[in-house]
């Protein structure tokens, strides 16, 4: 039997490509516009997850990534910079911060047992001393739900969803079927 941890790195590569999916075919405009309330938007989504990586597997576990990224660094991070890409941060140079991120959490993994003390200093201070292992988890969760996320923002930008199969007329059959069934609760 595979061990968890191994299961748990390969479901959040699985995350972390339907992630850069979401990239693919956007324009530069359309992958930094934020579509929804939140200000949420593709490539910044990227830019959020590969903080988090070099954060939670990196710094956390006692293996901060060298160079920080600025936005860590500056301590700008706390007001969102990690959430949007400003005009001189390039589609590539962000790809590119999230496959080393990939590689560093990578390696961390592989360097250390689960049950590694971790320290999460932006954690309650019951809650801050854990382990790689809980970190782990706690990614895989959060690079699930942002995938998540990427998948319906890139839906609402051009109508594009991670299921290819699903379109065209049975896609609007079944919306169809969605829209008739709550119909009657209007």
């Amino acid at each position: 039997m595979t061990d968890p941890v191994t299961h748990l790195v390969r479901y959040l590569q699985r995350s972390r490509d339907a992630v850069l999916r979401g990239l693919d075919g956007l324009s530069e405009y359309d992958a930094r516009r934020p579509v929804v309330p939140s200000g949420n938007n593709v490539l910044g989504l990227v830019k959020h997850l590969a903080t988090m990586e070099l954060d939670y597997l990196g710094s956390c576990v006692g293996r901060p990534a060298e160079p920080p990224v600025p936005w860590v660094a500056d301590g700008s991070v706390d007001q969102s910079a990690d959430t949007w890409a400003s005009p001189e941060e390039s589609r590539a140079e962000i790809v590119a911060l999230y496959k080393r991120a990939w590689a560093h959490s990578d390696a961390s993994v592989a360097a250390l047992p689960a049950d590694a003390p971790a320290h999460v200093e932006w954690w309650p201070p019951e809650r801050q001393h854990t382990t790689l292992g809980h970190l782990l988890v706690h990614l895989v969760d959060e690079t699930a739900r942002h995938a998540g996320h990427v998948d319906i923002l890139r839906e609402l930008v051009d109508g594009r969803t991670d299921n290819p199969g699903f379109e065209g007329a049975e896609q609007q059959a079944y919306v169809a079927r969605v829209v008739a069934a709550a119909e009657p609760f209007r």
